[in-house]
Order: C-alpha cells, then sequence, then structure tokens
C-alpha cells in the first residue's frame, strides 16, 4: 500500500465536504475520481497533496493517513514560478538538478577509475569502493531517466505547443495559459511518486490529450486524476473512486466499466430489495391472518422468526442525476441549405486559413484540429465578432442562430442571476422568469446569487439557459462542455441529438464528438479539410483501421485463402460452441418453463377452489349452521396456505428462469 486514508471526513469553513474517506493507492495505480461539480474531488486532492488536514473527530473509529516511506506528491497548485524574469529553459531545467548532480558525481569517479589515483593501488579497497559506487550510480542515473531527460524535455515542449526558440524567452513574456502549461511540463518532468492532476485535458488540443494518455500510461508510478474527460479515462485509468453524497467507493477498471459496475449493482441491490420486501410482506400477511388461530401459533412464531433472522437489504440510493433541461423546439424550420462557406480567409491582422464547406439542414458538423489554427475564429467570422479577411459566407433561409462563446463561463457580473436572465428578456413575466432559470437548476435561492459568485459550469448553464430561450435552429457552439461535469456532458448530448436544428461545433471532448457529429471540419496547419463522416470513422481511418470497399478488394491470393479458412473455421467453431451452450440452456430453461406451467395452473386449479368454497358460504341454507360454516372456512384457509406456498414455488422459478436470459 503506497497511500491510505482511513475513515477520513474534511471540512471547510462549517461544511462538511467529504465525510467518510476510505481511500487507497495500491502500487502504480492509475485511478480517476469522478463525481458531481461540489463534490469534492479537488478536495481531496488538496488533503492527499498536504493543504487540508483531517477533521478531528471523536469516534472509536480508526482516522489516520498512512504513507509507505516518504513518497513525493506532486500536485500542479504547488508548482509556482518565484522569478518571472529567468528564461523558461532556466526555470524547467531545475526539475533537472537531481539528475544533474548525480551525472556530475558519476563523471567525476569515471574519470577516477580510467586515470587511475598514483598514490593507490588499483585493487585497493578504496578503488573498488569507487567502482561500486559509480556502477550503482549508473543504474539509479537510468530508473530516473538520465539518459533520455534531454529528449522527453524537449518532446513535452513541442507536444504542448513551445519551439525551441521559446527556451530563450523570459517567463513574463508567455500568456496566463502558456504559463499553466509550463508549470503542467514541470511536473511531469519531475516525476513524483503521486502524481496528482486535476483536469488536465482542460485547454489541450486532441493530438497533445492522445499524446498525454500515452505517457499516463507509460508512467511508472502512481496517477490520481480528476477528470470529466469519460474518453481520456477510458485510456487511462484502472481504477475509479466515485464521490456520492460525500462518500468515496472504489471500482476495478476504466470509466466504462465503472459505470456498467454502477449500473449492475444498483439493479441487482433494488431487484434484492424489492424481492425481500414481498417476501417479508408475505410473511407479515401469514403471521397476521393467523397470529389469533390457536393451531397456527407455531407457523406464525415461526415466520417471525423468519423476518427477524433475515439480514436486511437496504434501498439502493438513486442515481444522482439531477441535472438541466429544456424545449429544444426551435421557432421556425430553415430551409435546405443552413450555411455556405466560399473561400473565406480568417485571422486578425493576417490569414491563419481559407475555409470552403456547406452545411445542410439538420447536420451536425463537428470542428476538430490543434490550438491556435482558427477553429475559434473561424466561429467568430461567422456569427460577425471579428470580420472576415477575404471570401464569403451566407446563411440560408431562415436561420435563427445561437451562439455560445467559450469565454462566457469566465464572464463577470454584479447582477443576480434573475436580474441577469431578465434583463434580456424584459418582457417575460416573474414566473415565465423562473420556470426558465428552474430548468437550468437555478432554483429557490440561486437565482440571488450574483454572476461573479457562480462557478465555471454554472455560468455554461446561464450562458445555455439565455441561448436556448431564443428558440434558436442553427447551433453555433465554442467548447460548450468546458468546466461541465459528466453528468451535464450526458444531458447536453442528449438535448442535441434530440434538437431537430443543424448544430456546428468546436469541441476537444472526443466522447462528445463521437456522440454528437456527423461530420467533421478538421482545421490542420495551413488547410482545413471537410469530412463526410463522424469521429469514430475519422480515428480509424487516421490509424489505418478503417478499410473501404476499395481496400477490401486489394487482397492478395494467399490473403483471400486465410480469411476463406478462417471464415469457415468460424462458420463451424463458433456455431458449434455455441450450439452447445445453447442446447444446455435451452433444455433448462425448457424444463423451468413446464415446471412454471404446472405451478401456474395448480395455482389457478387452488384458486377456483378458493372461490367455489365462498361461493358456498355465501349460501342461504348455510347461514344459520355454525358447524357447516367454520368447517368450509377452515377449508379455505388450507387452500390460501396452499396457494401462498404455491406462489413462492412460482416466484422462485421465475428467478431462475431470469438468470438463464
Amino acid at each position: 500500500m503506497l497511500y491510505q486514508i482511513c475513515n477520513g471526513a474534511v471540512e471547510l469553513g462549517s461544511e462538511i465536504i467529504l465525510k467518510k474517506i476510505n481511500f487507497e493507492i495500491r502500487g502504480t495505480e492509475k485511478i480517476a475520481v469522478v463525481g458531481r461539480n461540489g463534490g469534492g474531488k479537488t478536495t481531496l486532492l488538496r488533503l492527499i497533496s498536504g493543504e487540508l488536514e483531517l477533521l478531528k473527530r471523536d469516534s472509536d473509529e480508526d482516522i489516520f493517513i498512512a504513507k509507505a516511506g516518504n513518497p513525493e506528491i506532486g500536485y500542479l497548485k504547488q508548482i509556482a514560478f518565484t522569478d518571472p524574469t529567468i528564461s523558461l529553459d532556466e526555470e524547467i531545467r531545475k526539475v533537472f538538478r537531481p539528475i544533474l548532480a548525480m551525472q556530475e558525481r558519476m563523471e567525476f569517479l569515471l574519470e577516477k577509475i580510467n586515470k587511475g589515483i598514483k598514490d593507490i593501488p588499483k585493487d585497493d579497497a578504496l578503488h573498488a569502493k569507487e567502482i561500486e559506487e559509480y556502477t550503482n550510480l549508473q543504474e539509479k542515473f537510468k530508473d530516473i531517466g538520465g539518459y533520455y531527460y534531454e529528449k522527453e524535455y524537449e518532446t513535452m515542449l513541442r507536444q504542448f505547443g513551445f519551439t525551441m526558440e521559446d527556451k530563450r524567452k523570459p517567463l513574463n513574456q508567455f500568456s496566463g495559459g502558456q504559463q499553466t502549461k509550463l508549470a503542467f511540463i514541470k511536473l511531469l518532468l519531475s516525476k513524483p511518486d503521486i502524481l496528482l492532476l486535476d483536469e488536465p485535458t482542460n485547454h489541450l488540443d486532441i493530438s497533445t490529450i492522445e499524446w498525454l494518455e500515452e505517457y499516463l500510461k507509460n508512467y511508472k508510478k502512481a496517477v490520481v486524476i480528476v477528470s470529466h474527460d469519460r474518453m481520456f479515462l477510458d485510456k487511462v485509468v484502472d481504477v475509479v473512486y466515485e464521490i456520492e453524497y460525500g462518500v468515496l467507493k472504489r471500482y476495478p477498471g476504466n470509466y466504462t466499466k465503472f459505470m456498467e459496475t454502477k449500473r449492475v449493482n444498483y439493479e441487482k441491490q433494488k431487484k434484492d430489495y424489492e424481492m425481500q420486501q414481498k417476501e417479508i410482506a408475505r410473511l407479515q400477511m401469514i403471521v397476521e391472518k393467523y397470529k389469533n388461530t390457536p393451531t397456527k401459533v407455531a407457523m406464525t412464531r415461526s415466520k417471525l422468526k423468519q423476518i427477524e433472522h433475515m439480514e436486511k437489504i437496504e434501498a439502493p440510493d438513486r442515481f444522482d442525476t439531477h441535472t438541466f433541461h429544456a424545449n429544444f423546439k426551435p421557432n421556425r424550420e430553415t430551409g435546405k441549405e443552413v450555411l455556405h462557406v466560399q473561400n473565406l480567409e480568417i485571422g486578425y491582422n493576417q490569414a491563419i486559413c481559407t475555409v470552403t464547406m456547406q452545411q445542410q439542414k439538420k447536420q451536425r458538423i463537428g470542428i476538430i484540429g490543434g490550438n491556435g489554427l482558427g477553429k475559434s475564429t473561424f466561429l467568430k467570422t461567422l456569427v460577425g465578432v471579428i470580420p472576415a479577411i477575404s471570401g464569403e459566407y451566407s446563411f440560408g433561409y431562415q436561420v435563427d442562430v445561437g451562439y455560445f462563446d467559450q469565454q462566457m463561463a469566465q464572464y463577470s457580473s454584479k447582477k443576480t442571476v434573475l436580474d441577469e436572465f431578465w434583463d434580456e428578456y424584459p418582457t417575460l413575466d416573474r414566473t415565465e422568469v423562473r420556470s426558465s432559470l428552474g430548468a437550468f437548476l437555478f432554483r429557490q435561492e440561486e437565482v440571488f446569487k450574483t454572476v461573479d459568485m457562480l462557478s465555471g459550469g454554472e455560468k455554461v448553464r446561464l450562458a445555455l439557459c439565455k441561448i436556448f430561450k431564443t428558440k434558436p435552429n442553427f447551433l453555433i457552439l465554442d467548447e460548450p462542455t468546458n468546466h461541465m461535469d459528466i453528468i451535464g456532458k450526458e444531458t447536453l448530448e442528449a438535448m442535441l441529438r434530440d434538437f431537430p436544428g443543424s448544430v456546428l461545433f468546436v469541441s476537444h471532448d472526443r466522447y462528445f464528438i463521437k456522440q454528437i457529429a456527423d461530420a467533421l471540419l478538421v482545421f490542420e496547419e495551413g488547410s482545413v479539410q471537410y469530412l463526410p463522416y463522424g469521429y469514430e470513422e475519422y480515428m480509424e481511418r487516421k490509424n489505418g483501421t478503417y478499410a473501404s470497399s476499395i481496400d477490401q478488394a486489394i487482397y492478395t491470393k494467399q490473403d483471400k485463402r486465410n480469411e476463406t479458412i478462417l471464415q469457415k473455421k468460424v462458420l463451424i467453431e463458433e456455431p458449434l460452441q455455441k450450439g452447445k451452450e445453447s442446447y444446455v440452456l435451452g433444455k433448462e430453461r425448457s424444463r423451468l418453463e413446464k415446471k412454471l406451467k404446472r405451478v401456474e395452473e395448480q395455482v389457478t386449479e387452488v384458486e377456483q377452489k378458493i372461490k367455489e368454497k365462498k361461493e358456498e358460504m355465501a349460501k342461504p341454507e348455510y347461514s344459520s349452521s355454525y358447524m357447516k360454516l367454520s368447517d368450509i372456512s377452515s377449508q379455505i384457509e388450507e387452500l390460501e396456505l396452499e396457494l401462498l406456498e404455491l406462489m413462492e414455488e412460482w416466484e422462485d422459478i421465475d428467478q431462475q428462469l431470469e438468470k438463464l436470459e
């Protein structure tokens, strides 16, 4: 065990954010921490980093943080540039001080070994000690990456968008975003024993994200990641911790596996709970029915003990899926073509690239490519924020544009949420305003928050609320999922899939692109390419795994022969195996179905007998015969008990059949 938190809690202000933390890092695990915004994910990272302490509580439980040895913990917030006037290269090279010191010592020892020492014979013990030290240092130097640290350093710079010329620039000449990237590079190169990453893919382009995935997968130490990038988590992590209602739960596997396991566990617990409740109700009914019958005392006592000794199953917590929603129906329909772009040169002082494309009604085009290649600039040009350098573009018949700018998540205002929205739609009454805001989770006192108090995710929701109120038929979205939690992203995906209009969007979220885009606009250095297919096919073609109809026709004779042999083998073996399995399952299913049918017939028969006995009791001739009525009543009780036993048998058979599905 590298690191462990046992029964911990964290308090910020007067609010307990995390109430029961049981968390472990085992060896070189790659761990994801997921949950809703504000649920405590970053708080957990701050606790691991040492920024926060556990809440002191009076408890009989062991509460502690345990570490194996003294692991170095790296967290982005811990890295700061103390001197902004020094060069990028000087700052980054601080990371390599242990490597450089080791290298210097090795060079010193090697020189002594090669030259020999005049006053000391070569077979002297001291000389042997120096050779041993050099050999040990060599191994350590290799382990910490001493032989390739320069190459790794330069690779990282290029991947994060820096040039070799940038190495000489002072830190204060870089933007805030660039400085964050440099801090990230410095953190990665420091190679801590536990690497803590909070939303590492934010503001990275797809190629850099893909590079980071490979880097972290091959990282020889532990990594803990907070991220809303589902594809990134799927590629990197092998353990997921979910924070829900202040409690952590561990799931083995990547994000997709976690979601599958969680849903299966939920459904199983729900089913088990419902079945147990049904069984308890059945037993209680028997007890209630026969509690005053002297001959049934033993039976009722047995049923009560059965209930008492039952290990009670808790009702499962509902999935925390509380999120926003909106009516996406546009005010009017567009014509067939919604956007026409011809030789459009875009840029500020000079052209970045030239775009030619057309978009049809209901088409959803995703724009992808590296940072700084003109993606956001293209959208800004289309909506008139910046002028085109040359070329032309036009929107189609009755096109109403709704535009989301990624800068909206940084918007600040002293207005309340209520006033911010109402000022934009002054003709609405208070009920309509509250209803619109409520659909995007601004309810009760939330509407009286000032805009500058909102989180990035909340500002995105407010911006979307204002946009959707116009009921546009063409959405132009620039990084709409930034700052959103996973539930929010999934909600937006569902809304866009159901949207009857057209969508043009920029995103670096590959999962989101895959879910929404049916065509792509790929921005590369100096060129823009339109592709009439989605992200999955784009990646298959890019990686050489996509086989077109033409490719499939170009098999060698041997390829065809091998393929034919393989197909025959599959055609023979698979059905045989599946046939065997299906036969066994089919035989068991047939047996249970026959048994179920027989029990159902018995149930019907007993129910009919009960009906007849009750009708018999109602006959006038028996109304004055106590003995006869008592006899019929006893028969009915026996029949009802028989019916209960048959129903129990029926439920058992039905469960067995469900397991075979």
